[in-house]
């Protein structure tokens, strides 16, 4: 099946956040990718899930992008601060889509390997998603990060050196803050 390019303005994100990058703005204007199963073959298409896009994997994804925008967008405590604890409803909504899979530990002719299993096949997206997510948190939290611009509403996993990336994007959320940094600077002059 032949799927559409993606339209969205970031791509290639862990899954986890890829999924919550399929709500995004444009020209002011709120779009979604998973506001139909097209948009879900898309979005399938551009993590190498190999499941099917219909209704029911759809509602499983929008489910687990729901669970994570819950998680990822409440505010806790830094790292170091006392409390950076999750609060209870968005733990619970990622468990719930967690509860549908799990991983078999296997031996391998390269090794150790590791197999996901789903109760139904049509959560492995949302799942896959889900625990991507918990693997994030485990290794680097505070490399989860939102775009600095106001307007954004774009998430990332700050790859760089230092961790300091502030923007989804340089040349698109980057550039227009300095923009209006001048255009504000130019102004009281």
């Amino acid at each position: 099946m032949s799927t559409s390019p993606d339209p969205r303005p970031l791509t290639g994100e862990p899954v986890s956040l890829d999924l919550l990058n399929t709500r995004w703005v444009h020209e002011g204007a709120a779009r979604d990718l998973l506001a139909d199963t097209g948009g879900l073959a898309v979005w399938l298409a551009g993590n190498g899930l190999d499941f099917p896009a219909d209704d029911t994997v759809l509602r499983h994804a929008l489910e687990a992008r729901d669970a994570l925008r819950a998680a990822v967008d409440t505010p806790r405590g830094q790292a170091g601060e006392q409390d950076s604890r999750f609060p209870a409803e968005a733990a619970a909504r990622v468990d719930a889509v967690l509860a549908h899979g799990r991983v078999r530990l296997t031996l391998t002719d390269r090794g150790p390997g590791m197999t996901p299993e789903f109760d139904d096949p049509s959560w492995g997206p949302a799942w896959l998603a889900a625990r991507d997510y918990l693997e994030l948190l485990r290794t680097a939290p505070d490399r989860i990060r939102r775009c600095a611009h106001e307007a954004c509403v774009l998430h990332f996993f700050d790859t760089s050196r230092n961790g300091t990336r502030r923007w989804c994007s340089m040349a698109a959320c980057g550039n227009r803050a300095k923009a209006s940094r001048h255009y504000a600077r130019t102004k009281e002059s």
